[in-house]
């Protein structure tokens, strides 16, 4: 068994500016596997609450009518610049594709902006709530530094320079953008039945799911669904904070942890190519937008 602070110590040898790939490899492979694939669920919801970005999503049809496919392609996809690295085939042809996807739609920087923040913020937010410890300033920063990284391959422009400017991009953000979209709430509705379905959740009610998973909703991601905060919420997260305790006493992974492992990701039964995953192209109608603002791809 691998003492609790085995990774811990690696990652403090490492050097963020540097190393940053590496460190966020083991934050998400061996250190926080769980606690980040929530956050980033949590991150998409935020995501849908900006209508421009929520009613897109919409229109397309894609995340409500195909919410399995797309749950899955968002993930393997991420995980495929994370595990092999940005300057690898498989890390490429994984940015290629996001690119080649958003090429389809005139989305404003702002909104992309937004999306990275999230990225960044949430799952920082979420460990310091509910993981086992907080990040450390080196991870907080490898994290921002990674996500730097993925932005400017994907043409995105002024990047927030630090973890806290994410977070301070992401709040403002959220307080001038946020609002009440048909299409949004159509996207997360969709969500939250795919996400109440999920292996895991079976013996339960549906019910109680989407009370759980409303609980971790703030005040200002509740108010732009329209949505009501279950009055036993800070129930559900004493527990969870509780089992951040617990796994204090528990040893460090020695496995890897893999989206593509885990038993709600079901779109691809017989294996999968990362130049396949994603929509394609007819089929994504292009959506109005303002001339000139558009992200230009990685140039590969």
């Amino acid at each position: 068994m691998l003492s609790r602070r085995h990774w811990v110590r690696r990652i403090s040898e490492l050097d963020p500016e540097v190393d940053h790939e590496e460190i966020y490899r083991l934050l998400v492979a061996r250190e926080f596997p769980w606690d980040l694939e929530q956050a980033l669920e949590l991150a998409l919801f935020r995501t849908y609450a900006v209508p421009s970005i929520g009613g897109l999503l919409a229109r397309t049809g894609e995340f409500t009518e195909r919410t399995q496919r797309r749950f899955d392609d968002t993930g393997l996809i991420l995980e495929a610049v994370g595990e092999h690295g940005f300057d690898s085939v498989t890390g490429r042809a994984a940015v290629r594709r996001m690119n080649q996807m958003h090429q389809h739609w005139r989305i404003p920087q702002d909104d992309l902006r937004y999306v990275l923040t999230t990225f960044v913020t949430v799952p920082i937010r979420w460990i310091e709530a509910y993981g086992y410890r907080p990040l450390s300033e080196i991870e907080r920063t490898a994290t921002a530094n990674y996500y730097r990284r993925l932005g400017r391959l994907m043409g995105i422009r002024d990047i927030p320079a630090t973890w806290r400017e994410f977070g301070e991009a992401m709040d403002a953000y959220e307080v001038e953008r946020f609002g009440r979209d048909d299409g949004a709430v159509a996207v997360s509705e969709a969500t939250l039945r795919l996400q109440a379905g999920f292996p895991l959740f079976r013996p339960l009610p549906r019910w109680l799911v989407r009370r759980v998973q409303l609980s971790l909703m703030d005040d200002r991601l509740l108010e732009a669904f329209g949505y009501t905060a279950p009055a036993e919420g800070a129930l559900y997260r004493a527990a969870l904070r509780v089992r951040g305790r617990v796994l204090r006493f528990f040893p460090a992974r020695r496995d890897e942890w893999h989206f593509r492992d885990l038993p709600q990701v079901r779109s691809y039964p017989e294996g999968y190519r990362v130049e396949e995953l994603g929509t394609f192209a007819p089929g994504c109608p292009h959506a109005l937008g303002a001339a000139g603002d558009v992200h230009e791809p990685a140039p590969w």
